[in-house]
């Protein structure tokens, strides 16, 4: 039970990937939203894997390889940020008669969410810190430790995914209001400066 609170609290705490998933279901709707959901899913897996076989550990200790990881995290961060004050900033205005401008996302290629959710998910070396630190408090030493540490990984991703497809459900039922002119536009500008601003925690944090 403390694993699972402490695991629900982590999840639930504001972070890059909430910002992410926002921006996605205003740019592409829900199904954007929870293809990119996929790639954060597939990234912790890869930690949960890494720490399995011992990377996650490394990752730590090597000062060199944690600063890579943590630098190609805010630099992708920081660029989604960007796009999306691009995105926004070259928005067609309101017409006259205050008619929302129409989104055409059909041409998004499939595995690019995708592909944007695993990288950003990847490249950010707090997973790996959480996976290290959080789950070996929670392992029997006196038992096969790979099948437990293996379990709660699962747990902890299970609870990732369903509560980022909560949250892209609750921002998705919202999108009417959301995507009022001015609100989508605030909102937008607002979604990209949070994930330049985590880029540059990320950068900037220390272990």
């Amino acid at each position: 039970m403390p694993f699972l609170v402490g695991s629900v609290l982590i999840t639930l705490a504001p972070g890059a990937d909430m910002a992410l998933v926002t921006r996605q279901v205003l740019v592409g709707g829900r199904g954007l939203a929870q293809r990119t959901i996929l790639g954060n899913v597939l990234g912790l897996l890869v930690h949960s894997a890494a720490l399995a076989a011992g990377l996650s550990a490394l990752l730590v200790a090597s000062a060199g390889a944690y600063t890579f990881v943590k630098l190609a995290g805010a630099c992708y961060l920081g660029y989604l940020g960007v796009k999306t004050l691009m995105d926004a900033r070259r928005r067609p205005h309101v017409d006259a008669l205050g008619d929302a401008p129409v989104l055409t996302v059909g041409a998004t290629p499939p595995r690019r969410p995708i592909l944007q959710g695993l990288v950003s998910t990847v490249f950010n070396p707090k997973p790996a810190l959480f996976f290290l630190t959080f789950l070996p408090q929670f392992v029997d030493r006196d038992s096969p430790v790979l099948p437990q540490t293996l379990t709660l990984a699962a747990i902890h991703v299970a609870i990732g995914l369903v509560w980022l497809s909560v949250y892209a459900w609750m921002v998705h039922r919202a999108r009417g209001v959301l995507t009022a002119p001015k609100i989508r536009l605030w909102l937008e500008r607002t979604t990209g400066m949070v994930l330049i601003a985590f880029g540059i925690r990320v950068a900037i944090e220390r272990r």
